[in-house]
């Protein structure tokens, strides 16, 4: 069984998709990190701010440090509700002035150099944000630095980080779903030229065989090309096939006749009865192969012509009698009655007269040969959606049992025959839409039915 290729949107789908997925999850990381950098930002000016207004609530007075912590360092901080607050100012000599005195102080140089400094960090088991900060004094009885130290959690910024990133996330699907559905539509689109060409084939004639036109973007012509160029080789195929058949049929029959001839002549010669007996079989085995070599002929012309040939009005009643005129001369070697039960009108139908001829000729020569003993008759009878040529003799039949079988290549072969003429016929009344039927009627004829549809009748 032949594996099942995937189509080709398909396959442009799922490459999209993934590029798209991809993209969707890169863009969603860079989105988280932007809105916990935002989040940082933001909750880091408050924290700055804090530190700021704490560092400058230290004064000297009477050569002691003191903190008035203002309120409004506080409500500053105090904006996020779910996060605690941490604090502590260590004076010139390192000893904690208030605040929580076991509250890590960030090393860094920063506030040496007289700015900020934020940094991540942990106080009690919890994630914090530190800001250090530093006052310098330069009073008579207080010289050095006071750092500030303001600790404030992270909750807040968090689930502001993942409320920006959930915004993004749901902005970059809606693009993503917008995205894939503009491509689905352009895909179709892209791909429509493709199915123009599969409609154009399938609209073509059987015996068209003539290049392909039809407008193609640029990436289908070297398809559209090979297509034409294979049609290209198919004709002169065909044509070779047709001249091969022209000329074997003219090359066997032409030496098959004087050779035939030749025979006769012998046979009019004295000679001892063995050697008139070898003649006998001679002449024997010539007629066989002269049958069979015309029947491989015919059947080989009919299968050309079937779907190469294009259908035309026949007058079934002039087919019949071109075959029995062809067919009877050659085969007739006994006083047999032959009586024609025609119509006075033409009967017409659609199809190839030469092929419904020559599947006559075989049904006929398979009556003479095999069956009619002293009477052969033949019928054309046009029914209200058929036409029928019945051929009747007077000989023994078909079994019932092997009526499947004669009509099969070689089905019914026998010294006397090839097994070709009604597989020769049942091909050709196929390829018509007919078939082939057998009857055995009383009186103990046999007749073989021909059927064709008579679709001209029906139009009518």
């Amino acid at each position: 069984m032949a594996r099942r290729e995937p189509s080709l949107f398909a396959r442009l789908i799922v490459l999209i998709s993934l590029v798209l997925t991809l993209g969707a999850a890169a863009l969603t990381t860079a989105a988280w990190y932007y809105a916990r950098e935002a989040a940082n930002e933001a909750y880091d000016r408050l924290l700055v701010g804090a530190a700021y207004q704490m560092a400058e609530a230290v004064n000297v007075q009477g050569g002691v440090l003191t903190v008035e912590l203002p309120v409004s360092a506080f409500e500053l901080l105090a904006l996020s509700e779910r996060d605690r607050i941490f604090y502590k100012i260590v004076d010139t000599r390192g000893r904690t002035l208030t605040g929580y005195g076991d509250l890590a102080t960030p090393e860094s140089e920063a506030p040496a150099l007289g700015g900020p400094d934020v940094q991540d960090g942990k106080f009690k088991g919890t994630a914090v944000r530190m800001a250090r900060t530093a006052r310098h004094f330069s009073d008579p009885s207080v010289r050095g630095r006071v750092d500030v130290v303001v600790a404030q959690t992270t909750e807040a910024r968090t689930t502001l980080a993942r409320e920006l990133t959930l915004r993004a996330v749901a902005l970059i699907m809606v693009m993503s779903a917008l995205a894939l559905g503009g491509a689905v539509f352009a895909i179709r689109y892209a791909l429509r030229p493709i199915g123009r060409v599969g409609t154009a084939l399938l609209d073509r004639d059987p015996h068209d065989v003539t290049p392909v036109s039809v407008s193609t973007p640029r990436e289908l012509r070297p398809f559209v090309s090979a297509t034409n160029e294979f049609i290209t080789r198919l004709r002169s195929r065909m044509d070779l096939m047709q001249q091969f058949i022209a000329d074997a049929a003219h090359q066997i029959r032409t030496p098959l006749t004087a050779l035939k001839a030749q025979l006769e002549l012998l046979s009019r010669q004295a000679m001892d009865p063995q050697g008139r007996q070898h003649l006998c079989r001679v002449q024997e085995r010539v007629d066989q192969l002269s049958r069979l070599a015309n029947q491989l002929l015919s059947h080989a012309m009919v299968n050309h012509r079937a779907g190469a040939v294009p259908f035309e009005s026949v007058d079934v009643v002039e087919v019949v009698r071109r075959a029995i005129r062809e067919a009877v001369p050659d085969t007739l070697d006994r006083d047999i009655v032959t009586a024609l039960e025609l119509p006075p009108l033409p009967v017409e139908v659609e199809g190839d007269a030469i092929s419904l001829k020559e599947a006559v000729k075989n049904v006929i020569d398979n009556a003479v040969r095999h069956g009619a003993a002293t009477q052969l008759t033949l019928r054309v009878r046009e029914q209200p959606r058929m036409v029928e040529i019945e051929v009747e003799d007077d000989g023994p039949g078909i079994p019932p049992e092997l009526w499947s079988q004669v009509t099969e290549r070689f089905g019914s072969s026998s010294s006397a025959g090839s097994g070709l003429g009604l597989s020769i016929a049942a091909d050709v009344l196929s390829a018509h839409g007919g078939g082939l039927g057998f009857q055995n009627r009383a009186g103990g004829s046999f007749a073989v039915i021909m059927r064709l549809p008579n679709e001209m009748r029906q139009n009518r």
